[in-house]
């Protein structure tokens, strides 16, 4: 027997293939009819959409659900603006805790800070009245750590990039991070991931693809998020980042061997790999794999039937990642490399060599349009880091678009938030003209080229026959060829701060299923 039948009518619907559609027929998790309404058929169900746009939902490529959650949830440093905020923050979060407690906060970014001086590990360790604090910088590279904390593991000490101010990076803030994310039970992992995904629907996103590793969390957490997919809330697809591990990842019920296996760290830390020094400190970073390495992990991926994938932000570190490709086509061979659809994610610092190679290989690049608007520009994070022409450089989503490399849009969350038609936005709004994104380029990468990127390639289009994930919006600032309007018709009001109201999400619906309706809690 089938399900009852519900027909949305009265609406706007993104169909190029039919751009005069105001209803679709959903059936049995699919759609069944897209037309006009006064050609509508019968339906068990009625839904007057009342003028709303419908479009297909978005796929976010790149998150974090546990660190999502705790942001959402717990401390959100977010908005502090200096050293001095983040322990009066800390020490108001702490009084709420029980004495044996960890202070867990993510998101400060003393970049944005007119004093950038930071708490050390003493006076993190009063504020938290002895508790052990781990606090997250934005980028997820580095962090903040009270004494106790550091001293959960005696080796940390003896690692690279710990410091005794309590900032520690590289291999010494991996170790901690793994201790601070290993401290909270099931439950609370659930409770957690849970709140992600479900503010994850309400703004109109249908699945995610949850990053995970070494290093970022464990084999419990990827397991956690993974067993709360599509269960009245979005799908989720995971990835594993460890050389050498396809097995592991296939068995942890990942769809490919990537996410988070690093290839170097992030430009906020300074641990991303340049093939010239940081402006702002001696150095170029850090690489963490070698073009050997990238091979071999391919040519294991390969053994497994599995996806590969590396993050890889600087250009030396990108450099490496195609260079392995090239190893690994010699045994594999070209084509088999386009086909397992492999993954860079950020993608940040590239040459027209690394973008051929991407073009060559058939690289998905899985990119976050956000961090160019939070960082990119002349005056920015990444301008104080690299200098305005790389920093311009950067994130350079239109010339990849340009030639053909396949593009997945996400967050990083919470890296940034989950805002996709911001993500949108900023694609279209890039600092660099050249680099910008159509509206229609940037919205079909962030749903079609979410579900491409693992192998879903029927999923984000509004046809007949397609599974019914679709997503319900209210434009306030009304709509263009089929989507919202999303930047202002003032050339000089565009950019980061268009004050162009976003789309709000009314209704997301996954495989026929309503997964969040306007007015309940998310």
């Amino acid at each position: 027997m089938t399900n009852p039948s519900t027909l949305y009518r009265g609406g706007q619907l993104y169909c190029p293939a039919d751009p005069q559609a105001t209803a679709l027929l959903v059936r049995d998790g699919r759609i069944a009819w897209v037309g006009m309404d006064a050609d509508a058929p019968a339906a068990d169900r009625v839904v007057e959409l009342d003028g709303a746009l419908v479009t297909p939902a978005f796929v976010d490529a790149h998150m974090h659900a546990t660190g999502t959650g705790l942001t959402l949830t717990g401390l959100d440093l977010t908005r502090v603006g200096s050293g001095a905020e983040i322990l009066a923050a800390v020490a108001a979060f702490a009084a709420g805790l029980p004495a044996d407690a960890m202070v867990f906060g993510n998101g400060w970014d003393e970049s944005r800070w007119e004093r950038p001086g930071l708490p050390t590990a003493r006076e993190l360790d009063r504020a938290a009245q002895g508790r052990r604090v781990y606090l997250s910088r934005v980028c997820g590279h580095s962090a903040l750590c009270s004494t106790a904390m550091m001293a959960a593991d005696a080796q940390a000490a003896g690692l690279a990039g710990y410091d005794e101010s309590g900032w520690l990076r590289l291999d010494a803030h991996h170790r901690v991070a793994e201790i601070a994310f290993g401290s909270f039970s099931s439950a609370q992992l659930t409770r957690v991931q849970r709140a992600a995904l479900r503010h994850a629907a309400s703004v109109g996103i249908a699945a995610v693809h949850e990053c995970a590793g070494p290093g970022t969390s464990d084999e419990a957490d990827l397991q956690s998020v993974l067993a709360l997919s599509g269960v009245g809330l979005p799908e989720v697809y995971g990835y594993w980042g460890e050389l050498m591990a396809s097995a592991k990842a296939r068995d942890l019920g990942a769809v490919g061997a990537g996410g988070d296996l690093y290839a170097d760290g992030a430009l906020g830390s300074r641990t991303a790999f340049l093939s010239e020094s940081y402006l702002d400190e001696p150095g170029c970073g850090h690489g963490y794999v070698t073009a050997e390495q990238v091979r071999d992990h391919l040519l294991d991926c390969a053994e497994h039937g599995m996806q590969g994938g590396f993050h890889a932000i600087g250009d030396a570190a990108i450099g490496t990642v195609v260079a392995g490709f090239g190893l690994a086509a010699r045994t594999l061979g070209v084509e088999r490399l386009r086909a397992a659809r492999h993954r860079v994610e950020h993608a940040e610092l590239m040459s027209k060599a690394t973008i051929a190679g991407f073009v060559e290989y058939g690289v998905v690049a899985s990119v976050q349009p956000a961090f160019d608007r939070l960082w990119g520009g002349e005056q920015q994070m990444y301008a104080s880091r690299l200098g305005v022409a790389r920093s311009l450089e950067s994130n350079p989503v239109g010339a990849m678009h340009g030639v053909g490399v396949s593009l997945a849009l996400g967050s990083d969350s919470p890296v940034t938030p989950l805002d996709p038609w911001g993500s949108v936005r900023a694609a279209m709004s890039h600092f660099n003209p050249a680099q910008r994104l159509s509206a229609r380029a940037a919205f079909a990468a962030h749903t079609r080229g979410g579900w491409r990127a693992v192998h879903r390639d029927d999923e984000g289009v509004l046809v007949p026959g397609a599974p019914a994930t679709f997503a319900v919006w209210s434009t306030p600032a009304g709509v263009d060829r089929g989507l919202p309007v999303l930047v202002s018709e003032v050339a000089e009001l565009r950019g980061p701060q268009d004050p162009t109201p976003l789309p709000v999400c009314r209704r997301t619906v996954l495989r026929g299923e309503v997964i969040y309706e306007e007015g309940t809690a998310p």
